[in-house]
C-alpha cells in the first residue's frame, strides 16, 4: 500500500486525540460484545477490530436510518444513489455488500436476487438497541458473506423496570417522524415493542446536468417500521423467546434513462421472526433458535421500456450453537446451522424471464478460545455445504499483553462468499457453474487502554480471488476477477471531564488485482471526528466524515457506453443539540450537512443539502 503525504499527516489525528491519554483519569472501559467470536466479551479483548454504537449513542446523534450511523465508523463507507431511502451499499473495509454480512438479532440478512446486497437503508434507529461491528475476515465463525466483516444489529429488548418513549420530528421538505417504545416485565415475562412512521416529500436528487432525461421531480420517502421482543424465564437457567421487526419503505426515484415525465418508484418489506431457547447449566450453554427472514421488493418504471417487477427472498434457518468452559479459562463453541435460501421473482417486461429457485445450506462449526503463555488464543473452523457448492474456513488469531496497557496482536483467516441464487440461475445472465469467492486475510495490530481512552491501530491485507463479475462478453456472471485491500486502520475514544472524543482514520488501497485499478466508488482516504459535550442540562453532539475522492463508472443514456470517471472528496459536518427541559421532556434539534457542502457518492445523484430538523422527546417512565 502506498501512503500519500497528506494521507500521513492525517495519520496524525487519531494519534494526537491520545497524546494526552496519562494527564486523564483512570476509568473503566466494561463494555462487552457477542458479536466478534459468538460468546460475551470483554470489547478490550477482541482479537478482531470490533467497536459498538449503543442506544445512548445512538440517541446523542439523533441519525433516523442505520445507512446514515454506519458512515462515521472506522473503515466503514457508505454510497447511496440520493437521499433516504434510495438505493444504497456500505463497504466494510473496501468489501462490497454482498462480502459483509449483516445481522439483526443473530439471524443473516440474505437478498438472494441478482443484487446481492441488504436494504440497510430502510432500517430505522428507533428500534434498534445497539449495533456491533466486526471488521476483517470472520467467515470461519459466520460463513458466507463475512469476508469484510459482520454488521450485527440487536433490536429493543424488553427491561426490569417499565419504561416508555415516545419522539417527535420535523423538518424541511415536510419531512415528520413518530416513534413509540414500550418495555417493562410481567412476572417472568420481559417484552418491549415500538412502533415508528417517517414521511419526507424529499429533494430531487439527480443532476440534471448529468442526466438530462430523468425527472426532475422530489423522490419521496415513507418508511413504517415495528419491532417485538418477547422473553420468559422458565427457570433460572432457561429462558425461551420470540423476536420480531418488520421494516416498509416507499420510494420514488430517478432513472436516467428514459424521458423526464417517466415515474420510478419502489417498495421494499424486511422482516423477520425468531423463536430461541437459551439453556445454561454449570460451565454449559446451549442455544436453540428457529428464524424466517424475509425481503421483498417491488419496482415500478412507467417508462416506454418500463415494467413492474418483483423480487421476493428469504431464509429459513434452525441455528443450534454450544459454548461449554474447558477449565483453566478456556472456552470451546460448537454448533450446527441448516438454512433454506429461496428467491421468487415476477415481471410484467417481454425482456424478463421471472424464475423461482431455493438451496439448502448446511453448516458445522468450532473454536476455541482461551490463554497460552501469557497471552489470548481464537481458533476457528467451519464447513459450509450450500447445495451442490461446499467450503472450509479458518481463523487462527493471538494477542501477547506486552505491558497491562499495551497488547499486540495477529490473525490469520481464510473464508468464502457463496453466489446468491440470481447469480447462478437468473434467466439470461445466471451462471450455475459459479464458484464461492475464496479470500485470504492477515492482519497486525497493537491496542493501548488506559482508563476510558484507547487507541488501536491494524494494518490489514485481504486478497480475494474467484471474484464474481459480470462478463461482458459472455452476458452472465463469471469468477473472473481478483482484488487485494491493504491498509491501516487507526482509532481512538475516550473521554476528557465532561467530553466524549472519538475519531478514525482507514487509509486502503481497494484495487482490482489483475489491472491495478481502484475499485469503483471506494475512497482511499475516511476519515471521522467527534466529540460529545455535556453542560448541565445542554449535550452538544458533534461528527465530522471524510471520504476522499473515488472512482466511479456509469452507462451513458444515449449510448449506453460504460464510461470511466472520478467523484471528488468531500466533508460532511452533522451537529445535534438536545436539551433536557425536565426529568420526563428534551427539546432536540439537529443540523445535516451544516456546512451545505454539494457533493456525490454515486455518479449523477447529490446527497441532501443542509438540512434543520426539530424534535420533541417524552419519556414519562424510564
Amino acid at each position: 500500500m502506498k501512503i500519500s503525504r497528506h494521507c500521513a499527516r492525517l495519520a496524525v489525528i487519531p494519534l494526537a486525540c491520545a497524546a494526552a491519554v496519562p494527564a486523564f483519569g483512570q476509568g473503566n472501559l466494561s463494555e462487552t460484545v457477542v458479536t466478534a467470536t459468538r460468546n460475551s466479551q470483554p470489547l478490550s479483548a477482541t482479537l478482531q477490530h470490533t467497536t459498538v454504537i449503543t442506544r445512548d449513542a445512538i440517541e446523542r446523534s439523533q441519525a433516523t436510518d442505520l445507512a446514515t450511523l454506519l458512515q462515521r465508523e472506522a473503515g466503514l463507507q457508505r454510497a447511496q444513489n440520493g437521499g433516504i431511502g434510495t438505493v444504497g451499499t456500505v463497504f466494510l473495509r473496501g468489501a462490497p455488500a454482498r462480502q459483509t454480512l449483516v445481522l439483526i438479532d443473530g439471524v443473516p440478512q440474505t437478498r438472494q436476487d441478482a443484487s446481492g446486497g441488504v436494504g440497510l437503508e430502510h432500517l430505522m434507529l428507533d428500534s434498534i438497541e445497539r449495533v456491533e461491528i466486526v471488521r476483517g475476515n470472520v467467515s470461519a465463525i459466520y460463513g458466507s458473506g463475512a469476508i469484510g466483516g459482520v454488521i450485527q444489529i440487536f433490536t429493543r429488548a424488553g427491561s426490569r423496570e417499565p419504561a416508555v418513549a415516545i419522539t417527535a420530528e420535523v423538518g424541511p421538505r415536510s419531512t415528520r417522524k413518530v416513534a413509540v417504545q414500550a418495555s417493562g416485565q410481567v412476572g417472568a415475562t420481559r417484552l418491549a415493542a415500538g412502533l415508528s412512521d417517517y414521511r419526507t416529500d424529499g429533494f430531487s436528487a439527480v443532476d440534471t446536468a448529468q442526466f438530462a432525461g430523468a425527472n426532475p421531480d422530489r423522490d419521496a420517502y415513507d418508511n413504517q417500521s415495528w419491532n417485538l421482543s418477547l422473553e420468559h424465564a422458565l427457570t433460572p437457567q432457561h429462558d425461551i423467546g420470540l423476536r420480531a421487526s418488520r421494516s416498509r419503505g416507499d420510494t420514488s426515484y430517478d432513472n436516467p434513462y428514459g424521458a423526464a415525465t417517466d415515474r420510478q418508484t419502489s417498495q421494499s418489506r424486511l422482516q423477520q421472526a425468531s423463536l430461541y431457547s437459551d439453556y445454561r447449566s454449570g460451565n454449559w450453554r446451549s442455544r436453540l433458535t428457529l428464524s424466517s427472514q424475509h425481503d421483498d421488493s417491488a419496482t415500478s418504471d412507467s417508462g416506454l421500456f418500463g415494467s413492474d417487477d418483483r423480487f421476493r427472498t428469504g431464509a429459513t434457518t434452525l441455528a443450534w450453537v454450544n459454548t461449554l468452559g474447558l477449565g483453566g479459562d478456556w472456552l470451546g463453541t460448537a454448533g450446527l446451522e441448516s438454512q433454506r435460501q429461496r428467491v421468487r421473482t415476477a415481471s410484467t417486461s417481454a425482456f424478463v424471464t421471472p424464475y423461482k429457485v431455493q438451496r439448502t445450506a448446511d453448516a458445522l462449526f468450532a473454536g476455541v478460545e482461551g490463554p497460552l503463555a501469557s497471552g489470548q488464543l481464537q481458533f476457528n473452523l467451519r464447513h459450509d455445504k450450500l447445495g451442490p457448492l461446499s467450503a472450509t474456513s479458518g481463523f487462527l488469531g493471538y494477542s501477547y499483553p506486552v505491558s497491562p496497557r499495551l497488547r499486540l496482536i495477529a490473525s490469520t483467516s481464510t473464508a468464502f462468499n457463496a453466489p446468491p441464487l440470481g447469480y447462478l440461475y437468473a434467466p439470461g445472465f445466471g451462471n450455475p457453474a459459479l464458484q464461492p469467492e475464496r479470500a485470504r486475510s492477515h492482519e497486525i495490530g497493537v491496542q493501548f487502554d488506559q482508563g476510558p481512552h484507547r487507541l488501536r491501530a491494524t494494518w490489514f491485507d485481504t486478497r480475494v480471488r474467484s471474484q464474481i463479475d459480470y462478463n461482458p462478453v459472455t452476458f452472465a456472471f463469471a469468477n473472473i476477477g481478483r482484488t487485494r485491500n491493504d491498509g491501516l486502520e487507526l482509532s481512538y475514544t475516550g473521554k476528557v471531564g465532561s467530553t466524549d472524543l472519538r475519531s478514525s482514520l482507514t487509509l486502503q488501497d481497494p484495487v482490482d488485482a489483475s489491472t491495478g485499478k481502484p475499485l469503483i466508488r471506494r475512497s482511499k482516504t475516511l476519515l471521522s471526528l467527534g466529540a460529545t459535550q455535556r453542560w448541565g442540562a445542554l449535550i452538544l453532539d458533534a461528527d465530522l466524515s471524510y471520504g476522499g475522492k473515488r472512482d466511479d463508472r456509469y452507462s451513458d443514456p444515449a449510448t449506453f457506453a460504460s464510461v470511466n470517471t472520478v467523484l471528488a472528496g468531500h466533508s460532511v459536518l452533522d451537529l445535534a443539540l438536545a436539551w433536557r427541559l425536565t426529568s420526563a421532556v428534551e427539546l432536540r434539534a439537529r443540523l445535516d450537512n451544516a456546512a451545505d457542502r454539494r457533493y456525490q457518492t454515486v455518479y449523477g445523484y447529490h446527497q441532501q443539502p443542509r438540512s434543520l430538523y426539530l424534535g420533541l422527546r417524552w419519556q414519562p417512565l424510564r
